[in-house]
C-alpha cells in the first residue's frame, strides 16, 4: 500500500531526493516501480526502509555497510541503537517506521523513552507533534493506511490521558478554563495536550471532549464561571462558519478569553471578537498560559 514520489520521501524522510536517487543507483537500497511514464514511484516497504537506513546513518553507520543488511538485520541495528534523547529527527523517524508497521509494541516503547528522557511535555512537543505533521503529509499524499493513524491516535490518546490523572489534583479556586471541541469535531489530540500543560501549570480545567454544540456552552459557563474557554478547530465548523462560531462562542462565555486553535481559526481575512485570541503554534498557546498565571507573592 503507497505509492509516494521521490518528493514525498524526501519530506518524509529528511533525506535529499539527489541522495535518495544515488543510493538507488549505487546501493539498489530501494525498489522502485515505473509508471506509464516512466516516473520512479515508491511504496511503503521503501519509506519503511528508508527511514531506518537514515536512523542508522544518523548514528554513524556507512551506508555501503547498511545497504548490505536484510531488512530483519537493519530493523534490529535500529532496535540496538542508543537513542540520543535530544536527536528528534531520529525519533520521528523510527516511529514513523514503526507506525508503517503496525508494530505497536516498539511504538509504546519509543513513545515511553522519549518521555522518560525529555519529559511528557518535551516528548510531545518535540517528537510527537512533528510525528503527526509527518503524517499530514502522507495523507496529502493518500499514502497513510487510516488504519495506521487510528494506531498512533490511539496510543497518543492513552499517553496524554494517563500523565494528566498522574498530574497533582487542582484548586478549584485556580484560575478556571472550559475546553471542548465544537460539533462534528473529532481531532481530539491537541485539546488534550492543551488540557495536559494547563494543569501541569496548575490551572484548573473542565474537559468537555469531542463534539459539543456551541449552543450548550452558555449553561456551562454560567455554572462553572470560567476564566478562559478553549477549543481546536481542525475540520469544524465549515470556513465560512468560522466567524459565526466564534461569535456564538464570545457571546456564550460572557466575554471572558476565548482561545481558538487551529488552521481554521486562522484563515486569511477572518475577523474574530476582540476577546478571541487564535495562536498559531502551540508553543504560543504555552507563552499565552505563563501570562495568566498568579504572580507569586514574595514572602
Amino acid at each position: 500500500m503507497g505509492h509516494f514520489s521521490i518528493s514525498d520521501l524526501e519530506q518524509l524522510s529528511g533525506i535529499k531526493a539527489h541522495t535518495i536517487r544515488m543510493w538507488e543507483q549505487r546501493y539498489g537500497l530501494l525498489r522502485p516501480v515505473r509508471t506509464a511514464t516512466n516516473i520512479r514511484m515508491y511504496c511503503n516497504d521503501d519509506l519503511r526502509r528508508l527511514l531506518n537506513v537514515s536512523t542508522l546513518c544518523s548514528r554513524g553507520k556507512r551506508i555501503s555497510q547498511v545497504a548490505c543488511l536484510s531488512d530483519a538485520e537493519i530493523q534490529a541495528a535500529v532496535l540496538a541503537c542508543c537513542n540520543d534523547a535530544h536527536d528528534y529527527h531520529q525519533q520521528v523517524n523510527a516511529l514513523l517506521a514503526a507506525m508503517l508497521s503496525f508494530d505497536e509494541q516498539r511504538l509504546n516503547y519509543l513513545f515511553t523513552e522519549a518521555a522518560d528522557k525529555l519529559g511528557f511535555e518535551k516528548m510531545m512537543l518535540f517528537v510527537a507533534y512533528p510525528l503527526l505533521q509527518r503524517i499530514g503529509l502522507m495523507w496529502l499524499a493518500g499514502t497513510v493506511n487510516p488504519a495506521q493513524e487510528h494506531l498512533l491516535a490511539h496510543l497518543l490518546r492513552q499517553k496524554l490521558l494517563a500523565a494528566t490523572d498522574a498530574l497533582p489534583t487542582v484548586p478549584t479556586s485556580a484560575r478556571r478554563w472550559v475546553l471542548f471541541l465544537p460539533a462534528h469535531e473529532l481531532h481530539e489530540l491537541a485539546l488534550l495536550f492543551m488540557n495536559y500543560t494547563l494543569r501541569a501549570r496548575g490551572q484548573h480545567t473542565l474537559y468537555l471532549g469531542q463534539n459539543l454544540p456551541v449552543e450548550e456552552l452558555a449553561a456551562v459557563c454560567a455554572t462553572y464561571q470560567p476564566d478562559a474557554v478553549v477549543t481546536v478547530l481542525t475540520s469544524q465548523p465549515e470556513r465560512n462558519r468560522v466567524a459565526e462560531f466564534a461569535r456564538a462562542v464570545s457571546a456564550s462565555c460572557g466575554e471572558k478569553l476565548v482561545v481558538l486553535y487551529g488552521q481554521l481559526a486562522r484563515q486569511e481575512g477572518l475577523k474574530l471578537p476582540e476577546n478571541c485570541v487564535s495562536p498559531e503554534l502551540m508553543t504560543d498557546f504555552l507563552a499565552l498560559i505563563a501570562q495568566h498565571e498568579p504572580e507569586t507573592v514574595a514572602a
